[in-house]
């Protein structure tokens, strides 16, 4: 049997049993109020929404009707959350911002032999979410990303930008019968799929947005969105050259599940199911430009089955690029073990995630088998973003602990080889490492990730970043070196 093939059985086994399982069919008594029956949970409902009162990554996804009750706010900025616009509230509009101020070294930039890289970034960012009564919102962000230091070369506009309005849109929602229904169209952060393929991109100073439409129907036990987006072509100036990229657009649906509680014995899981297309009429491989039209089938499993954490998700990918078929597949399996009996938030955890892209065809051999993420997180491989979801398999062991009140420490290893030696070695922004394909050497390099992020005040985050990316034969035979990573920032919201 092919070994990418015997790989992908071993990656799907686990989903494939979850389906057929009888479990499924069980029901177990539901305990949630009223409240958490009609909505489906937070965490898992596309938006990575938080709780109320609460911080997220994407602001539009907070919810601070709380601070309408003068005895939650602490300071003059809660009252910045909650600007009442009527007698009884419905109407109000909330203020967002966020300062964060960071720094990147890098050693041997690109991984050549070449003098140290320092950036120094900034990002501001002001936000206004407008709530017209129960059914219509408006949402507005500005951001500003500015860089120095030293070798930086020509900085991307994702790093440096005078002024960008990153988001905007308007937002429809009703409850009918026992269901949320709603609508979004304008310029939006999309996070609804397994983060590795789609994310917001915190990383960069200015994140990834698209523009378009995205419409949902939720209950307390499942969901259903559609969507249809072209992302953002930023320029490094103000608003008018942040323009609606034309040669790429990216549309679907993903259907979501709340398992029941019996699934597994003791758990709580989530399986979202989606089918996604992406239109490139630029795409790149192997020095090639041309049209490729990419389809994507997969699925998803999050969650908890007793003190094991699971996120687990699976895709096919097929297509056509310029006369070439597509056929490339996507795994990534990650589970934590929680130790002790503690607080679940910051009891220590033991983990591995394991991760298989295909590869192959990237410089014109057959079909091409070079699995590719849309607009994934791109450290999720490597801080310095050397690696990528494209002909690539790795190993991963982690652990992670809480050292002090607010705080968490994580640490990793990594064990990264090609899947196909004929093709080359690929990094976040989907560009070969020039002239990997021609070796034949199968590792690619082993890193070394820690991490601490200590949330100081509920406003105020500091986070440090190491890493040590250790090449190996695929990348040395080709001329590129070890690098050291080391950075460092402050993030402060409101």
């Amino acid at each position: 049997m092919d070994l990418r093939f015997s790989r992908l059985r071993a990656a799907t086994a686990p989903l494939c049993l979850l389906s057929a399982s009888p479990a499924l069919a069980e029901t177990a008594p539901d305990t949630r109020s009223e409240t958490e029956r009609k909505s489906y949970p937070l965490a898992y409902n596309g938006d990575a929404a938080a709780a109320p009162g609460s911080y997220a990554l994407s602001r539009w996804a907070e919810d601070w009707r709380v601070m309408k009750n003068p005895t939650k706010r602490d300071d003059p900025l809660d009252r910045l959350k909650f600007i009442p616009l009527d007698a009884d509230g419905d109407s109000y509009l909330t203020l967002s911002g966020e300062l964060r101020l960071r720094m990147n070294l890098t050693t041997n930039p690109n991984l050549r032999d070449a003098q140290a890289q320092r950036q120094d970034i900034n990002r501001e960012t002001l936000g206004a979410d407008l709530h017209i009564g129960p059914h219509l919102r408006l949402y507005g962000e500005v951001s500003h990303g500015g860089i120095g230091g030293q070798n930086l070369g020509v900085p991307a506009a994702t790093l440096r930008n005078d002024l960008v309005f990153l988001q905007h849109f308007v937002e429809v929602g009703a409850e009918v019968g026992a269901a949320q229904v709603g609508a979004r169209y304008g310029r939006q952060e999309f996070t609804d799929g397994p983060n590795i393929l789609v994310s917001q991109r915190d990383n960069n100073t200015i994140r990834y947005t698209l523009n378009g439409f995205r419409g949902w129907v939720r209950t307390g036990s499942a969901r259903l969105t559609l969507f249809d987006l072209k992302p953002t072509a930023y320029g490094d100036l103000g608003t008018d050259d942040d323009v609606i990229d034309p040669a790429r657009r990216f549309s679907g649906v993903t259907a979501g599940f709340v398992l029941p509680k019996g699934t597994l014995g003791g758990s709580q899981l989530y399986l979202d199911l989606f089918a996604w297309r992406r239109r490139n009429l630029v795409g790149t491989w192997g020095g090639r430009i041309g049209p490729a039209t990419r389809f994507y089938a997969g699925a998803q499993l999050r969650g908890e089955v007793g003190r094991l954490g699971l996120d687990w998700s699976v895709n096919h990918q097929w297509g056509t690029f310029l006369t070439q078929g597509i056929d490339a597949w996507q795994a990534f399996l990650a589970q934590t073990w929680r130790l002790g009996n503690g607080n679940a938030k910051t009891a220590p955890r033991l983990g591995v995630h394991v991760d298989y892209a295909s590869g192959g065809g990237g410089y014109g051999d057959g079909k091409l088998r070079n699995a590719y993420a849309p607009f994934g997180n791109n450290i999720y491989f490597s801080y310095q973003l050397y690696l990528t979801p494209s002909n690539l398999v790795a190993v991963t062991p982690n652990v992670s602990f809480t050292p002090f009140r607010n705080a968490r420490v994580s640490a990793e290893y990594e064990l990264a080889w090609r899947d196909n030696v004929y093709d080359a070695v690929y990094r976040a922004n989907g560009q070969p490492f020039v002239g990997t394909q021609n070796g034949r050497a199968r590792k690619i390099a082993d890193v070394a990730r820690a991490q601490i992020v200590w949330n100081a005040t509920p406003r105020l985050t500091l986070t440090g970043r190491y890493e040590h990316l250790a090449a190996r034969g695929a990348l040395t035979d080709a001329g590129y070196r070890s690098s050291d990573f080391v950075a460092g920032w402050i993030s402060y919201r409101f």
